[in-house]
């Protein structure tokens, strides 16, 4: 058994509450992935899961302490490689002894773990790290070599319980594909959180966490998705019944009153004509007061009973259904040459980016990837499209037309703005305030978020906020270009963009290596760059 956790539950300092009551059992070599909203404390529960946090309520026992990858590395730039990686007093007594220092203290450390440096080096150069020295600070690596560096540390350390918190965010397709194989060779026990839908789908469990419980699918990410639709059918045709249900109680209630009181007209006109006494009547009339009142109760208790469980079964759907989004198409025909690049280069300081200059059109219409690993100038080539950068060599002409540039840190955001001036800064329409805060709330940017910095914001709420301000705007661009969407994104925030921009009709140019995602989009062509050069653009089969 690996990991065991009875009924815990986790209050934030501020007293916020983000699950209570949860259990979980992970057996040994299980393959699971752990999914749930943003916020629903993925993050959080592999804290617990390490004992860095420690649970308001409840036990977890861990039969071995778990190798962990987290999504961010901020907190080891002041260490050295091999000081992340928990190896830096191993390989100090290794080379101590090596140097005649032939200790108690250093045989200890070292602990007969002879082979540390030759396995390290082994598993930087597996994962493509050859240039990196175990000496080297962190802080002086990319992202998606910090990934890798932990991920060497699968090899180094050969675990048997793993946490992996969104792997894939910086790895390029090579480096993806290897870590897809060696999940799927491995008989180590992982828990992964990850947006990576091809990831998931290797994965045969999916765990779903919500603030009460711990929900097990048995299946894959595609299963589960599956289960949830079915789910998410059924709880919409109740929704349906309980509406009618309360249409009709509301209609039989009014139907009912109506035919009381002509019934009370019609017998107090016959009792006047029979000459039934004041007194009588007022018994008479008190009477069908008291019964008017008992059944207008029950009509009452009735449609109340039925509005609470509607509201109920509301409440229960997913934020996303009541958000719909779409980007018009872009008015230019299709075919029309946008971009047309011959024999063109950029140089840094006299060195050309690339081996060979680059041939390049871009037609209206198109949906294209670039790909390339860092350093072949993916960006570069971004700028020398929308005209940021001008080549060093050749020459580019391009056709008047619109882009929108969505980077990773979405730079379209003002971070100094709160949520509603950011959707003011897009208000060319002059639309009253009344409608801006509706088409806020409309992407699930309720009454409590209009005054909350930009800064504040996750990835996703500011996806959905660029979002907004382009509905708000009404101006769709002519060419989308969009540089690694889907990193940092939660599953919720991927299927949003992946909806938009698979209905968005103009011309789009995107940096991913996400096959899936880029097969959800319907991406059809490549640009695969290297610092040799390019190879031409050519259709894409996934």
């Amino acid at each position: 058994m690996s990991i065991i956790i009875q009924k815990i539950t986790y209050i934030h300092p501020d007293n916020e509450v983000l699950f209570q009551q949860i259990s979980l059992t992970v057996n040994k070599g299980q393959k699971i992935a752990l999914v749930g909203h943003n916020g629903s404390g993925k993050s959080t529960l592999f804290q617990l899961i390490r004992g860095t946090v420690t649970p308001t309520e409840g036990e977890i026992y861990c039969s071995e302490t778990p190798y962990y990858i987290p999504q961010h590395f901020g907190q080891y730039d002041q260490y050295t490689v091999a000081q992340a990686l928990g190896i830096a007093e191993k390989l100090h007594a290794f080379h101590a002894i090596i140097e005649g220092d032939a200790s108690v203290e250093n045989f200890n450390r070292l602990n007969e773990d002879w082979s540390i440096e030759e396995r390290s080096l082994s598993a930087l150069a597996f994962w493509g790290l050859e240039h990196i020295d175990l000496r080297q600070p962190m802080h002086t690596l990319s992202g998606g070599e910090k990934t890798k560096i932990f991920l060497a540390g699968l090899q180094i350390d050969e675990p048997t319980f793993v946490l992996m918190d969104e792997p894939t965010n910086h790895l390029d397709l090579k480096s993806r594909e290897k870590l897809y194989r060696l999940i799927e060779s491995s008989n180590t026990t992982f828990l992964i959180i990850s947006h990576d839908i091809t990831l998931l789908n290797l994965l045969p469990l999916t765990y779903e966490l919500t603030p009460s419980a711990i929900h097990v699918y048995g299946g894959n990410y595609s299963f589960y998705k599956e289960q949830k639709e079915q789910q998410l059918d059924a709880l919409q045709r109740s929704i349906e019944a309980k509406e009618k249900e309360l249409r009709n109680a509301r209609r039989q209630a009014r139907e009912v009153m109506e035919r009381k009181q002509k019934h009370e007209m019609r017998g107090k006109k016959l009792n006047e004509k029979k000459g039934i006494g004041k007194m009588a009547m007022n018994t008479i009339q008190d009477q069908a007061e008291k019964s008017g009142t008992k059944l207008k109760e029950i009509h009452e208790n009735k449609t109340t009973q039925l509005t609470e469980d509607l509201s109920q079964l509301r409440s229960s759907l997913p934020d996303l259904s009541f958000m719909k989004m779409n980007l018009q198409s872009s008015n230019l025909h299709t075919g029309k040459i946008l971009v047309q690049a011959e024999q063109i280069n950029f140089g840094y300081q006299d060195q050309p980016l690339w081996g060979k200059p680059l041939d390049l059109q871009i037609k209206s219409g198109d949906r294209l990837v670039i790909r390339g690993d860092n350093g072949t100038g993916k960006t570069t080539l971004i700028k020398l499209i929308t005209g940021q950068l001008s080549p060093t060599e050749g020459r580019i002409e391009k056709a008047d037309f619109l882009y929108l540039y969505l980077d990773q840190d979405y730079s379209l955001i003002d971070n100094r703005l709160t949520v509603y001036e950011q959707a003011q800064q897009f208000n060319s329409r002059h639309f009253p305030e009344y409608e801006v805060k509706m088409l806020l709330n409309r992407y699930l940017f309720p009454h409590d978020a209009w005054d909350k910095k930009c800064s504040q914001l996750s990835g996703g709420e500011k996806m959905r906020l660029v979002f907004c301000c382009l509905m708000i705007n009404n101006q769709t661009p002519d060419l989308f270009i969009l540089d690694e969407p889907t990193n940092n994104l939660d599953i919720q925030s991927v299927e949003i963009i992946t909806s938009v921009i698979r209905t968005y009709e103009g011309t789009l140019l995107v940096v991913s290596h996400d096959r899936y995602f880029l097969n959800e989009i319907n991406i059809e062509k490549e640009i695969e760059l290297s610092k040799d050069g390019y190879a031409e653009i050519r259709t894409l089969i996934f």
